[in-house]
């Protein structure tokens, strides 16, 4: 019995030193989170202050306005059938401009999608399906390149030049404003990007919820920063538009390399990469979060996923593809303000250990407050520097709270303003989860792995609920 009570006791300071240990871990790594956000915070707040922020309205004259060149609108489809025909037909309905082509990439042994592309398409000219040479799944920065292959065939046969290379996803619905601000951008700079809105979903109000909840925080504010810092803007490989000379030159400098075309067909997260680009060769950049005349944002609207495997699978790849191969690929910036983005881009990997951290402290307290309860152990004092740091971590904790239920409320609505609160541990478990899937993939990438294209799972698009008249804002 002694024997047992001793055991007993040595296993409880053991816990109580792994305890200690975790509790200095977590409390610094998530200071220095909350540092980095509440500096993204302040700087946003500055922006709203002075005015830089305004989120300006465009005219429906501005938002119907003819081309002045040529657009090319790049879609890369892989097993898509349930909503490329969507996208499609959307996008031709929306778009009243003529000097635009659509481009949509399919493969041979995919013929459901290119069944529904085609009925989309319907007989509108505008619409141009390539079919590519390899099966599928090949890498959706290989299906672009097939895509830009084409369009350069297609200049080189009618003689003209595009002015601007857009690109989109299969699942987007598209806003009707959205060329005619991209076109007019491009006057000024190379590549724009406008924002993404994920759509609540009824079936899946906490994990496709929490997406609503992160591209909402990140498009309307920290986008905003950035852009105002000066530093590269990443692309988010829809809603983005790039100028045709800029993706040329990148192109050119690709195939300098080695590479076939202007997209990364190796990385998995091409999108980003080429907005990072941009900046690194010579071009300029810009985000726009502008409002129609009935004060609907100017985004890409799409259904994100709503099962928890789908969104690991879909946040591993882009951590994969930010964190891991954006350090190996692009290495870092000497600018301050490019240094400190790339570092909070980065940070997934990190994120998901001190989250794991939080959550295996939450087990040991409890395990720990019931061995107290039971007699079988004192409570360990708290240095004051550690009482302090915890004290801080819970006030960051309260403001996020605020930041993150303000701006989704802003967007949303109170009702979804309010969920988002109950969905941030959710975000966080997916953030373990694909923190530690993503670090797999990239060390069996290391021993020569080949990366796919593990692409998401679409089911639904959003333009069927507006049909049904849920329209969305």
């Amino acid at each position: 019995m002694v024997e047992a009570t001793d055991a007993i006791a040595q296993a409880i300071m053991a816990l109580q030193a792994i305890e200690q240990e975790l509790l200095l871990f977590a409390a610094f790594w998530f200071l220095v989170g909350a540092l980095d956000d509440i500096g993204v915070d302040l700087c946003w707040l500055w922006l709203k202050l002075t005015g830089r922020a305004h989120v300006p309205r465009i005219t429906r004259q501005e938002a119907a306005a003819p081309l002045r060149g040529r657009a090319a609108i790049l879609i890369a489809a892989w097993q898509e059938a349930e909503v490329i025909g969507h996208t499609v037909g959307h996008a031709l309905s929306s778009w009243r401009q003529a000097d635009f082509t659509l481009y949509v990439g399919c493969y041979a042994n995919d013929p459901a999608t290119i069944a529904a592309a085609m009925s989309g398409a319907g007989d509108d000219t505008r619409v141009r399906i390539i079919i590519h040479e390899s099966a599928g799944p090949t890498t959706k920065a290989d299906c672009l390149n097939r895509l830009y292959a084409g369009l350069c065939e297609d200049e080189r046969r009618h003689g003209y030049r595009f002015r601007s290379v857009v690109l989109h996803d299969s699942e987007d619905m598209v806003h009707p404003a959205e060329l005619a601000v991209i076109d007019s951008a491009l006057g000024d700079v190379d590549y724009v990007q406008l924002p993404v809105r994920p759509e609540p979903q009824q079936g899946s109000p906490w994990v496709a919820g929490h997406y609503s909840d992160e591209f909402t925080e990140s498009h309307a504010k920290a986008l905003i920063v950035r852009d105002a810092l000066g530093a590269a803007i990443p692309a988010a490989g829809v809603g983005c538009g790039f100028s045709r000379e800029m993706i040329a030159r990148i192109a050119r400098l690709r195939r300098a390399e080695g590479a076939a075309a202007p997209f990364a067909a190796e990385c998995l997260t091409e999108d980003y990469e080429l907005g990072l680009l941009v900046r690194r060769h010579g071009g300029t950049s810009r985000f726009l979060r502008l409002r129609d005349a009935e004060g609907d944002l100017v985004a890409t609207r799409a259904y994100f996923p709503a099962r928890l495997e789908d969104a690991v699978r879909q946040k591993a790849r882009w951590i994969h593809g930010i964190a891991f191969q954006g350090w190996d690929r692009l290495g870092w910036s000497r600018s301050i303000a490019d240094l400190w983005m790339a570092t909070r881009d980065r940070r997934g990997p990190l994120t998901a250990i001190v989250l794991a951290c939080g959550y295996a402290l939450i087990v040991i307290e409890g395990v720990l407050a019931m061995a107290w309860f039971a007699g079988a152990r004192p409570q360990m004092a708290i240095s004051p520097v550690l009482r302090t740091m915890l004290a801080l971590c819970f006030c960051s904790f309260v403001w996020r709270m605020l930041v993150r239920f303000a701006f989704t409320a802003r967007e949303y609505g109170l009702g979804e303003g309010l969920r988002a609160l109950p969905r941030i541990p959710v975000a966080n478990v997916i953030a373990i989860i694909a923190g530690r899937r993503a670090l797999a993939a990239y060390l069996r990438s290391l021993r020569g792995a080949t990366v796919s294209w593990e692409k998401t799972r679409h089911d639904a698009h959003p333009v069927t609920a507006v049909a049904g008249g849920a329209a969305a804002r």
